[in-house]
């Protein structure tokens, strides 16, 4: 699929990775609406793609709706879905403070997990409405961030490798669904990027990740992802697919 004048929407377009790939697709002459609860950051990452901006809730079926029928008001029939979204966690089952609370586990499986199937099932109502690219028997692609925590989770871990391997499992059976409408589902897994996400974590422990790093030995860039977004969006052959990014990178227990 060729990126050029391609309707995207980007959900947690608004920072991190979600802005590398607005940005890098828009550049490479996709219309691009970006979708995210930040309203002013989302409008910023817009105004730098040229593109477009709509508030919503990843959970929310009637925002992500209309966020969706925004995409085809302003930039042509949806084809490519990236769904971005996700909120890190780190706690022990039990640990000094006792055990962890259930709330806390459902509150980020529900943003990362129910959010990214949210937005598979709507991502995929919308493309398959849209006639097929011409010359083709592809209609769009849905992209999810996973992550390499789905398969290698470390300590403190148990709720964000959940809901990532959630994702994970969800792709091939998603893939098989839409095949005959034409409509592919990929995820990426990256390893440790250089994003907001990882601001907590101390100078020691970062150095040691770097380390466990088999080349390059250094955090991923977020443009690195958003190449293998574009990638992704133009090699049709890759479906059904789970592509982990991150250097070689496999977590161990710490």
């Amino acid at each position: 699929m060729n990126i050029q004048e391609t309707a995207i929407a980007v959900l947690g377009g608004a920072s991190g990775l979600g802005a590398a790939i607005a940005l890098h697709l828009a550049s490479q002459g996709a219309k691009v609406m970006v979708i995210d609860l930040n309203q002013a950051a989302a409008t910023e990452v817009a105004s730098l793609c040229q593109g477009w901006s709509s508030v919503a809730d990843v959970r929310d079926e009637v925002a992500l709706r209309q966020a969706f029928s925004m995409v085809e008001q302003h930039c042509g029939p949806l084809r490519v879905v990236i769904n971005c979204v996700g909120i890190i966690h780190a706690k022990r089952l039990l640990g000094k403070q006792g055990v962890m609370p259930l709330a806390e586990f459902q509150k980020v499986i529900d943003i990362n997990l129910i959010g990214a199937f949210n937005a598979l099932r709507l991502g995929a109502e919308a493309i398959s409405q849209v006639p097929l690219k011409s010359g083709s028997e592809e209609r769009g692609v849905i992209i999810q961030i996973a992550s390499i925590a789905a398969f290698e989770g470390q300590l403190g871990q148990c709720a964000y490798s959940a809901s990532k391997g959630g994702i994970v499992s969800m792709i091939l059976p998603a893939a098989r669904e839409l095949a005959p409408l034409g409509i592919r589902v990929v995820a990426i897994a990256p390893g440790l990027m250089d994003t907001p996400m990882l601001a907590s974590v101390t100078p020691e422990y970062l150095a040691k990740l770097k380390a466990s790093t088999l080349f390059p030995k250094r955090l991923g860039k977020p443009q690195e992802c958003a190449q293998l977004v574009a990638h992704i969006i133009e090699n049709s052959y890759i479906n059904g697919s789970v592509i982990r990014l991150d250097g070689g990178m496999r977590l161990q227990a710490e």
